[in-house]
């Protein structure tokens, strides 16, 4: 089995995920990512790679990003601690010194007891499936082990939150006066940032789930939990609620009267956004094959083509630098915006989102107006094969559905990557016929009709 999944590698931590895992992991990234031309001319010049290493607030955290900067340093790699950053954070910061690669170690909104190792490249960059490969491969092969002045040294990234928030601040079009926003950190790697950064950009900011202790990350709170912050969003009188999850890559929000607004709203509002500035490149927008019919509708009257790519961030930004596109993202709240990250930045993404609603004095309810979304229904048929979405039967009977839907609906059928499991999406004009199709559909998956 594969020791890499859709984003690195993820388990319950000093269970599969241990110590000696994430060192040997690390010693082989040193190994794989050591090579190149860039890398050769600066050890030609006697100089030591450097790698910036950082976490979220996981208390695994600590022994697993320890063993990782061992691991590194032992094979003669300089590490730059940057400690408790968003996973965005780590990313920029790789870009910003010219670092030769960096590792996040989080899990994202996984539960406190998992913990995953996320590898990027130069520049801050999501490693291909071939790296991946060859970094696993690597892991049973001989390993580096400079000594004496040759080993690496590990120093803290004393001004990484710093360079950061500065970069984000730079970002935005216009600050963000005259706005209250709650922010739901998910007690996890943006408490201590992300509400710095809102202050800093003009706004007022009440906050809820920014007391990590180690445990509690996206317990109850972030952007998979957001009953508490719709409540304090209407308790306050706020105008906008944005959650982040536990190491802050995605951005989910809730309106003025506690509404959700998810990340295909959120790229709608965004898209219109940067094509009134001439900063949307080819008028076109990336989203994913699980991305609501409504935005496809929505960005079409706009005139903004839409590209769809496989579900998850990293097919999302292969599509966007395959046409060099500026924004694309998940429903799930990853947006990238390829002008300012590498990567689905949650506090880019609220500060943006947030910069619209500032320059148009519009609610986030009227600007998500412009976006009707289509009833969507999702049931998962277990216990079945992946072949099973290719069966005649069921390919035929996917054709009828979407024959009756017609241009007022649509059907998805997706197998799973890691299950036993066929996910069966119909997207109709009512929730009704929606739920009627998919239910229809999920029993000849099953082979009951």
């Amino acid at each position: 089995m594969a020791l890499f999944g859709t984003d690195g590698v993820r388990g319950l931590a000093n269970g599969p995920l241990t110590a000696d895992l994430a060192l040997t992991l690390a010693q082989a990234t040193a190994v794989v990512l050591g090579q190149g031309r860039i890398a050769e001319a600066r050890k030609a010049a006697g100089k030591r790679l450097t790698a910036v290493v950082a976490r979220d607030p996981r208390v695994s955290g600590e022994f697993l990003t320890a063993a990782v900067a061992a691991g590194l340093a032992s094979s003669g790699v300089d590490v730059l601690d940057a400690g408790v950053v968003p996973t965005p954070a780590a990313a920029y910061l790789i870009a910003d010194i010219d670092a030769d690669f960096g590792v996040m170690v989080s899990a994202s909104h996984n539960p406190a007891p998992d913990n995953g190792i996320k590898i990027f490249a130069r520049g801050g960059v999501k490693l291909p499936d071939e790296v991946e490969r060859r970094i696993e491969e690597a892991m049973t092969g001989p390993k580096l082990q400079p000594t004496g002045g040759d080993v690496g040294r590990i120093r803290r990234f004393a001004d990484a939150e710093d360079r950061y928030v500065v970069h984000l601040l730079a970002s935005l079009p216009n600050r963000l006066t005259g706005l209250h926003i709650v922010l739901d950190c998910a007690n996890g790697a943006a408490s201590g940032v992300s509400p710095e950064t809102f202050r800093d950009s003009g706004a007022r900011v009440t906050v809820i789930g920014a007391d990590p202790d180690g445990v509690n990350i996206n317990d109850g709170v972030g952007s998979t939990h957001l009953d508490k912050l719709a409540a304090e969003v209407v308790r306050t009188g706020a105008h906008i609620g944005i959650a982040h999850d536990g190491d802050a890559d995605r951005c989910l929000a809730v309106d003025a009267d506690g509404r959700i607004v998810d990340g295909d709203q959120i790229m709608a509002i965004l898209a219109v956004a940067m094509k009134r500035r001439g900063h949307l490149v080819d008028d076109t927008l990336v989203a994913t094959v699980m991305s609501n019919l409504g935005l496809h509708r929505a960005m079409a009257a706009q005139g903004i083509t839409v590209i769809t790519a496989g579900v998850g961030d990293r097919y999302v930004l292969e599509a966007m630098n395959e046409g060099g596109y500026a924004l694309g993202g998940e429903q799930s709240g990853h947006v990238i915006m390829s002008e300012f990250a590498t990567t689905g930045d949650g506090l880019l993404t609220g500060l943006h989102l947030c910069a619209e609603m500032a320059r148009t004095r519009k609610s986030l309810a009227e600007l998500a107006s412009v976006m009707t979304i289509f009833p969507q229904v999702l049931v998962n048929v277990r216990g079945v094969e992946r072949s099973r979405a290719t069966d005649p039967d069921v390919v035929a009977a996917v054709d009828r559905v979407s024959a009756e839907l017609g241009d007022t609906g649509r059907v998805l059928l997706r197998p799973s990557g890691t299950e036993l499991m066929v996910r069966v999406m119909v997207e109709a004009a009512d929730a009704e016929t929606a739920q009627r199709l998919a239910d229809e559909l999920a029993e000849v998956v099953r082979g009951e009709s």
